[in-house]
């Protein structure tokens, strides 16, 4: 059944940084809300694309030759294969969307790991 999804109320559920939660699904791809702060990990996703649209806030997304920052209202897609690091030196409220198979941390893997993020 289809609901209107309001994203103050789902990010308002959200209390920790890079903890991706899921607040939609079509097509085989899932709609994910996060909060940011401080820097995340390198790494690649060898088969997915990702998008990253800024609802509050701001970020860096750093790339080995370069750093794109992005603020609210703007998106960037990470093109499968590219190693990144997403770094907010204040909050950040993302909405990403993505192929329901990506995992967080890509091929990096370790503690930061949401294999399974919650539906909210």
């Amino acid at each position: 059944m289809s609901e209107v999804i309001r994203l103050a109320e789902k990010l308002a559920l959200i209390q920790e940084h890079w903890q991706p939660k899921i607040v939609g699904a079509l097509n085989g791809q899932q709609v994910k809300l996060a909060k940011f702060q401080g820097e995340f990990v390198w790494h690649a996703h060898e088969q997915e694309d990702e998008f990253f649209l800024v609802i509050e806030g701001a970020f860096d997304m750093q790339f080995r030759d370069r750093t794109v920052r992005v603020q609210a209202g703007e998106f960037l897609v990470v093109p499968r294969g590219v190693e990144h690091c997403p770094k907010a030196d204040e909050e950040v409220s993302v909405l990403l969307f993505e192929p329901a198979s990506t995992v967080n941390t890509g091929t990096a893997g370790g503690s930061r790991t949401v294999s399974e993020p919650d539906w909210i």
